[in-house]
């Protein structure tokens, strides 16, 4: 049997002080590329995403998501002797990823200027809410204050009511962009000797994200209308019901498409040259007449039947599922997408998903999710300190340790 390659990041240490979604997100795609992760948590109970819930065998849902694959150490940074080891994992790391309240990063001597000052090969990724300069430098951040700055709440939901994005979506935007711009930093490091600082900020990433509906509204002049699971600018773009009660979502993107629907699924060929639904254009004016035309004729049909004449007329179809069809969804079940990985507390193993990107021959480690402190003396060890030494930090409240 073949030796399989190198994981693509073997030999790359990554030290974080991370909490709650953004940086965990981001150096958890790290370690899935093969970098190993010390995740720094602070005593008395690690991150505080460890207790958003207890729901995955008493671990929270969010924290066995994002923190897979990773070694954990409790270090009291606001000690001398903390930030003492904090500087003795950083002298033999390559990353530094930390999403801190505002200020606390440049108190603990954290900030970007410093680290590289001290460690010139180090890469610093930093966090933050609103940017680490301007006017809201020194505002805390979380997720849906992003959705709600950046606009995205006043495009989401129905014309009565806006509506939270059912993700945390401004923190997986600055995970993102956080793993992205490290990646660029390494290689940047390996071309040039140069190793860049990176700085990501929830609302700018969400903020890109905003693109097209920034475009439409300010050369347009009105904003893209809340139209529910319906797509803003595009018709018909959304769920109808069929005779059984399910919701299939269509999608048309153009007049070749929207010839085919009115030719195979509506049985109306002359629909295709009405000139109230010409365009795409004409055909979002004219939404509610068009959306009723498509809803008459899915509500005769079967689900199966509508889904049948969908696909034979090329049309874009599927039906609307809950996260449980979604659990079972046959696509990630035949295409071998889960694997099992182990969290704290119990034998029990839980399902994870692969890492959406194939590497070929390459396959994410899928380690275990750390308790908090698990790694605490094996990694003081690995820095020279003595077991003496050890058994002081922990008694002394410095460092933490699991069991």
């Amino acid at each position: 049997m073949p030796t399989p390659p190198p994981l693509p990041l073997a030999g790359v240490t990554v030290v974080s002080v991370e909490q709650a979604v953004a940086a965990p997100y981001a150096t958890r795609q790290l370690a899935d590329l093969g970098a190993r992760v010390v995740k720094v948590e602070r005593p008395g109970g690690g991150d505080f995403a460890r207790r958003y819930d207890t729901t995955v065998h008493g671990q929270a849902s969010y924290f066995v998501w994002l923190n897979r694959s990773k070694e954990s150490i409790c270090l009291d940074l606001k000690s001398p002797e903390g930030r003492q080891i904090l500087e003795e994992l950083l002298a033999g790391a390559d990353v530094f990823v930390q999403n801190l309240a505002p200020g606390a990063a440049d108190r603990l001597g954290l900030d970007p200027e410093g680290l590289q000052a001290r460690h010139p090969s180090l890469v610093p990724c930093r966090i933050t809410g609103w940017g680490a300069s301007g006017p809201w430098s020194d505002r805390k951040a979380y997720d849906l204050l992003a959705q709600c700055q950046t606009g995205l709440l006043s495009i989401t939901g129905t014309p009565e009511e806006a509506v939270r994005s059912g993700i945390s979506v401004a923190d997986i935007a600055a995970g993102m962009y956080a793993c992205s711009g490290v990646l660029t930093a390494l290689y940047t490091r390996a071309t040039t000797g140069r190793a860049p600082t990176v700085d990501v900020s929830l609302f700018e990433a969400l903020a890109e994200w905003m693109g097209q509906p920034a475009l439409y509204t300010e050369y347009g002049g009105t904003p893209p209308p809340r139209v529910g699971a319906r797509h803003a600018t595009i018709a018909p773009y959304g769920p109808f019901t069929t005779a059984e009660g399910k919701d299939v979502l269509l999608s048309v993107q153009n007049e070749r498409e929207w010839a085919a629907l009115c030719t195979v699924v509506l049985g109306t060929p002359r629909l295709a040259v009405d000139p109230r639904f010409a365009t795409g254009p004409d055909r979002v004016a004219h939404r509610e007449e068009l959306e009723e035309l498509v809803a008459g004729r899915l509500a005769g049909l079967g689900t199966e039947e509508a889904l049948e004449l969908l696909e034979k007329a090329g049309i874009a179809a599927a039906g609307v599922n809950s996260v449980p069809e979604f659990l079972d969804h046959p696509v990630l079940a035949e295409r071998g997408r889960w694997r099992q990985i182990e969290v704290p507390g119990t034998a029990s193993p839980v399902r994870a998903l692969l890492p959406p990107a194939d590497l070929g021959g390459v396959e994410a480690p899928m380690g275990p999710v750390p308790a908090a402190g698990e790694h605490t003396r094996r990694i003081l060890a690995s820095l020279g300190h003595s077991p003496q030494q050890i058994a002081r930090l922990l008694a002394a409240g410095v460092a933490e340790a699991d069991g």
